[in-house]
């Protein structure tokens, strides 16, 4: 359980579990009752600390975004480094591996898609829904060009879907010559 002295302590272990909670059943099915068990903290905690579950909803889903901006931001250098490289550093390689190692933590993939659909029934996460969409798309068209970036956004966030839908991440060769026929529309 986690101590009632430290409040801040409670806070993230409230916002932990929220996350947690919400890659493993959802937006819709995510309750009070199973943060606070996941948090190890009386149930009345949620309230004290978040006065909605959707306050507590929107602020675990922005703290997720931030690791997703850090993600964002480790993505694009060695994007950029990989169209200096000969062959085996080509882009469309290290986007498939960046891809791949994203999905391999299906939790967090679920996380994405849960605040897509959360987004289209709660205008107060759109912002948030759109800022990682927007995200994506703005380093990926800073990185390849404008009708590229696009386009691999595109793709990225459509593999992001069906892999959470299926469970499987795509064949890498078969990503990796998607990701290389967009990545030539410039």
């Amino acid at each position: 359980m986690t101590n009632s002295r430290d409040p801040e302590g409670r806070r993230r272990a409230l916002l932990a579990a929220t996350v947690e909670v919400v890659a493993e059943v959802g937006v819709a099915r995510t309750t009070h009752r199973a943060i606070a068990a996941r948090a190890g903290v009386p149930l009345g905690a949620t309230t004290y600390y978040f006065p909605t579950l959707q306050d507590l909803v929107a602020a675990a889903l922005e703290q997720a975004a931030e690791a997703w901006d850090a993600d964002l931001l480790r993505w694009e250098p060695q994007l950029l480094r990989a169209q200096g490289e000969p062959t085996d550093g080509r882009p469309a390689n290290v986007l498939t591996q960046l891809v791949l190692e994203y999905l391999a933590d299906q939790p967090r993939a679920r996380l994405e898609c849960e605040l897509y659909l959360a987004a289209g029934h709660t205008p107060e996460l759109r912002p948030l829904a759109t800022h990682w969409l927007l995200g994506l798309r703005d380093m990926l068209t800073r990185v390849a060009g404008r009708p590229a970036g696009y386009a691999l956004a595109t793709l990225v966030d459509g593999v992001f879907l069906q892999a959470t839908v299926t469970g499987e991440a795509p064949a890498a060769e078969d990503l990796r010559l998607a990701i290389e026929r967009l990545w030539d529309l410039n």
